[in-house]
């Protein structure tokens, strides 16, 4: 009994003395007690916890978010605040990051592996080798419409870029189809809805217009202006210069402002634009006198407004370009920009049908709508000689244009002479009277806006866009628009970029882009534009010359045309998937300005 109870002691002591000891061993937690990390799929983010054990922290600088293929790249996350311990920067408890995946999708589609990286370490005096894990995730393939209808609204011609070296041929097609359509809807080709109305009136004379004559008159019109962008957007990549920059120069834009005007005299009654003699007998020969003067006159004017009027980029046709440029396939470069054309042209050959169908029966209408299209055509020549001439002059050309406009309409003749329709007629001349006489005064004021003729006239108060190339600026309704500054190199650009304490965006623009102006007017006055442009620093660069450092510029930074708009971060990094091609609303302005840190 005795050497039982002995036994006993010496048990419990030993038990006693071991587990004393396991609990010295277990004074470290292993690395899997110590971070428990996860990760998971949430709807439309990626959910990441790293719950710390007892006494274990993370430092800052060794915490990554990153995708290891199909390419590697490190996300942006936004963390938690952190503290500092012994001089470092740590995380204690739990790390809690939820992660944007369109933050992954727009740089890599389909299968990827995401990847968070740590290192930490325990109060009780060790640090933890780097601990990696990985998670396997499949971004969900887009449906055919879906991808479609997220590059309607793209307005990053990389993105385009990647479309074309990525996706099958007919999506290709189809997409530059739609943007086509879409692009038919912009400024830029509103103005060749008059020039294709006013051929199909010119072209029919004394006969009747019908609708075969219209279809036939816009198809010739609508090829003829496709092939010339699909030329010049092929030769463009090519040869990695802006051919239609070249087109912008003063010679030839005051050339075509006279030719628009000596159509609008044409329509006016006052003579009859054809072909010379010896070449419509050569015409004669092979084929009709009436259809062959429309076939040639019509494909000319195609040609020219291809060039003229729609000098303006959109993010498909510079995408296109620098495709072509990038990797040399200028056979799908060409389909996708002719496509494109036929694209923007669709609604034309609309208008040329119903040019021909509706359009009054042979008279005195007829007269009427020939004179309609001949002040429109002379609206054309001024906005042509507005891209050469002083501000001011360009706005004393138009108030003379509506109120000729005016006194062509009768606007003083006897009341008592004008009945029914005519009175309103009337009414309109009174108005376009009063505006043209607006213009006039605002012209004496010093304005230069036809938005604004009376802007001397009203107090307000200017916005200032922050920038260190801002010197001296002209005002647009309640906002000073920063002076476009000419003679920017890459050095003198990345100077700036580099003293500048905020993220930093650049404005590219020349003096003959609607768009560029679009922009001024419509989208930097925008109470939430301005609001978020306060965090930037703004440069505005005038690329009209087409200077050998406008070339450069726009080369090293991959841009075709105006208007463009490129960004910096706070760090000086160039955000290449932020650039903006064309005219954008205020809305998406907004939303793009404020993913920019």
């Amino acid at each position: 009994m005795r050497m039982l109870k002995l036994l006993l002691l010496v048990t419990l002591f030993l038990n006693a003395g071991f587990e004393s000891a396991l609990k010295g061993q277990s004074k470290f937690l292993s690395p899997e007690e110590a971070f428990k990390v996860s990760a998971v799929e949430n709807g439309d983010t990626i959910e990441t916890k790293i719950i710390l054990g007892n006494k274990i922290h993370v430092t800052d600088e060794s915490l990554k978010y990153t995708v290891e293929s199909p390419k590697k790249f490190e996300l942006n996350v936004t963390r938690p605040k952190a503290h500092k311990v012994n001089g470092d920067m740590v995380y204690e408890k739990a790390i809690l990051i939820n992660i944007p995946i369109s933050d992954i999708t727009s740089k890599v589609n389909g299968a990827y592996t995401f990847a968070i990286e740590l290192q930490g370490c325990s109060d009780n005096g060790i640090c933890y080798n780097t601990i990696k894990k990985e998670y396997h995730f499949k971004t969900p393939e887009p449906s055919f419409f879906s991808k479609i209808m997220s590059l309607t609204d793209e307005a990053n011609a990389g993105n385009i870029v990647d479309v074309l070296k990525s996706e099958s041929s007919f999506f290709i097609i189809f997409l530059f189809l739609i943007l086509g359509l879409l692009l038919a809807l912009t400024p830029c080709i509103f103005p060749m809805i008059p020039i294709l109305s006013s051929i199909i009136v010119s072209q029919s004379g004394n006969r009747e217009p019908s609708a075969m004559r219209g279809l036939f008159t816009s198809l010739v019109y609508v090829l003829s202006m496709a092939i010339t962008y699909t030329a010049v957007g092929v030769i463009s990549g090519l040869l990695g210069a802006d051919i239609q920059a070249g087109m912008q120069n003063p010679w030839v834009l005051t050339t075509f402002g006279i030719m628009f005007f000596a159509l609008a005299i044409s329509l006016f009654g006052y003579y009859e634009l054809q072909l010379p003699s010896k070449w419509q007998s050569k015409i004669n020969s092979a084929s009709d006198n009436a259809q062959g003067k429309g076939i040639l006159g019509t494909a000319i004017m195609g040609f020219l407004s291809a060039f003229i009027i729609g000098p303006c980029v959109a993010p498909p046709l510079a995408g296109a370009v620098i495709f072509i440029s990038q990797t040399g396939d200028a056979f799908l470069g060409g389909v996708a920009l002719f496509v494109m054309s036929i694209g923007m042209g669709l609604p034309l050959i609309l208008v040329g049908i119903g040019a021909g169908k509706f359009m009054p029966r042979p008279g005195g209408w007829m007269t009427v709508v020939s004179q309609v299209f001949g002040v429109i055509m002379l609206a054309l020549a001024i906005f042509m000689f507005g891209k050469v001439l002083p501000a001011g002059f360009t706005l004393f050309l138009w108030s003379l244009l509506f109120m000729g406009t005016a006194l062509y309409m009768g606007v003083f003749n006897s009341s008592s002479a004008t009945t029914g329709a005519s009175k309103l007629s009337q009414l309109l001349a009174l108005v376009i009277l009063i505006y043209g006489i607006s213009l006039f005064i605002g012209l004496l004021s010093g304005s230069k806006s036809m938005l604004h003729p009376f802007e001397k006239f009203v107090s307000k108060q200017a916005l200032i866009l922050p920038s260190s190339s801002i010197e001296k600026g002209s005002v647009v309704g309640e906002k000073k628009i920063a002076s476009p500054h000419t003679g920017y190199s890459i050095e003198k650009l990345l100077e700036e970029v580099k003293k500048s304490k905020k993220p930093v965006m650049v404005d590219f623009n020349k003096k003959s882009c609607p768009s560029c102006r679009e922009l001024e007017e419509i989208t930097f006055p925008d109470p939430k534009v301005k609001a978020e442009m306060d965090r930037f620093t703004f440069i505005s660069i005038d690329v009209t010359e087409h200077t050998a450092e406008d070339r450069a510029l726009m080369k090293k930074y991959g841009l075709f045309g105006t208007p463009n708009i490129i960004f910096f971060d706070k760090d000086n990094k160039f955000l290449p998937k932020k650039s903006i091609t064309g005219f954008v609303k205020p809305e998406a302005f907004v939303k793009k300005l404020k993913s920019i840190k």
